[in-house]
């Protein structure tokens, strides 16, 4: 269960950004982080009504208000590394997202067996040549490095607030759709402020509506992964999902390929067959 959740977390979150970073080469950062979170927080909204997902209010919900603050600096962190590096640089460096919910994990006791620190070793090191690492060329810029860490460090903290923000299904859809509207709320003031300052806030021909489907699919997406990932973390050691779920760039690199028709280099190969042995360990370990 942990390792089918955990590795759907990664092909929806592998989909979201990379959808996610061909709508920043179009449109401002914050403007795709804003809109893609609003139309997920409507759809949210519509289930949590349904399912009664109201009832679940509790404690554990400051969990998905702090998850909701931290993540669109991460997503806007991400997106804007995206645009100014290289991806073979920016992929790999946002893998190390993993160590906050895994060193989590540690602290609260879990313990994984030797196949299983084989399997993380394997997965981690198989994620990070997935994505291509530029060991030449030109050099990378700072602030893309600054940038991707502040991502990974960000991303790492959602992934552990949100596998404690609820117990339940229907508390769940509810935590996610508080998240949301907590992103919406702390994007949509950064946009403001961003605009007061003469920002960039829509591309130069207006609001891409063309770009709408897009953008709901990068939204409901990445709430798709969060709740995936949480269920992940309830029903198996946070260490186990943490990894797989990690495995998002294998998928960014191989939508790539598929997409834009970007060659697979011979490390990219063989990092996605390590990521895979990685895998296979931690499943059956």
């Amino acid at each position: 269960m942990t390792a089918f959740f955990a590795l759907a977390t990664s092909l929806l979150w592998g989909l979201a950004d990379f959808g996610g970073g061909l709508l920043t080469r179009r449109s401002p950062a914050l403007t795709v982080v804003v809109v893609s979170q609003s139309i997920a927080a409507l759809v949210l909204g519509v289930i949590v009504v349904a399912t009664g997902g109201w009832s679940e209010t509790g404690p554990r919900l400051w969990f998905a208000v702090a998850a909701g603050l931290v993540g669109p600096v991460a997503l806007l962190s991400f997106y804007k590394a995206l645009a100014l590096g290289p991806m073979g640089v920016v992929s790999p460096l946002a893998t190390l997202s993993v160590a906050v919910p895994i060193g989590v994990g540690l602290v609260l006791g879990e313990r994984p067996g030797l196949l299983q620190v084989a399997g993380i070793a394997v997965a981690v090191g198989g994620v990070v040549l997935a994505g291509g690492p530029q060991l030449g060329g030109a050099a990378v810029q700072r602030r893309t490095i600054g940038l991707t860490l502040v991502a990974a460090l960000g991303f790492g903290t959602v992934f552990a607030l949100i596998a404690e923000a609820s117990a339940t299904v229907p508390g769940l859809f509810l935590a996610l759709f508080v998240q949301r509207v907590t992103n919406v709320a702390a994007g949509g003031a950064a946009l403001y402020a961003s605009a007061r300052r003469g920002g960039a806030v829509l591309p130069a021909g207006g609001f891409p509506w063309a770009a709408l489907p897009a953008l709901a699919f990068v939204g409901l997406a990445d709430v798709a992964a969060n709740g995936t990932y949480s269920v992940a973390a309830q029903h198996g050691p946070v260490t186990v999902a943490a990894v797989l779920a990690s495995l998002y760039p294998v998928v960014t690199a191989l939508a790539a390929r598929g997409f834009l028709r970007e060659r697979l280099r011979a490390v990219q190969a063989a990092g996605a067959g390590l990521a895979l042995l990685g895998t296979l360990l931690l499943a059956t370990g």
